[in-house]
């Protein structure tokens, strides 16, 4: 019987839980850290399974994974789906496809670590059409979109959905207890700074 994903995210202290600061601005109480479970490339398997098993009866041609987070996991579920894996990157703060090529009419599907609100995948998918391709969808290994606000790109699957609420800087009720330092993410202390509930 499959493990379950969180609790393989929890292991890896890929899932952490504190008062963080989110690249929107807002703050949650929660943290996914998908480098984190990179690190492990057995549990990183494990976890993309559950995402494989979703798109086998899928026709795609190419996994695309959006630097630096959706390398590894396009990687791992290509490797998994027996697809090619490639990946976009940015050059000069504009994503492109610097080193591969998607062929007019390849079937692709964007791989994402964490989705919260899809924006940033929008510039991938702008990137696989110029090319002559034909975005599917995302997969990626945490949903973090709400129903008030979808992502524009459907998600085709995910390992994990986790509605995990954040706040407006002024209604942060974290903040108002006053017991948790707010943790800028990308910092090299936030798993010492962090309260872990792992």
């Amino acid at each position: 019987m499959a493990r379950d994903n969180k609790e393989i995210l929890k292991e890896c202290e890929a899932f952490l839980e504190g008062h963080f600061l989110l690249s929107s601005g807002r703050h949650s109480g929660a943290y996914c850290q998908m480098a984190f479970l990179q690190q492990y490339p057995d549990k990183c398997a494990e976890v993309m399974a559950s995402v494989a098993e979703k798109l086998k009866d899928t026709d795609v041609d190419v996994i695309v994974g959006p630097a630096m987070g959706g390398i590894v996991y396009a990687y791992e579920l290509g490797r998994q789906l027996g697809k090619r894996a490639i990946f976009t990157e940015r050059v000069d703060n504009v994503m492109t496809l610097k080193r591969f090529a998607i062929h007019p009419g390849e079937k692709c599907i964007i791989a994402e670590d964490v989705v919260t609100t899809g924006i940033s995948s929008l510039e991938t998918k702008r990137v696989i059409e110029e090319a002559g391709g034909t975005c599917l969808g995302i997969v990626c290994v945490v949903d973090r979109t709400r129903a008030e606000a979808p992502s524009p790109i459907p998600i085709l699957a995910s390992a994990l959905k986790l509605d995990l609420p954040n706040y407006l800087p002024e209604e942060c009720p974290i903040c108002k207890e006053g017991k948790l330092p707010l943790v800028h993410l990308g910092s090299r202390k936030m798993k010492e700074q962090a309260k872990q509930t792992l």
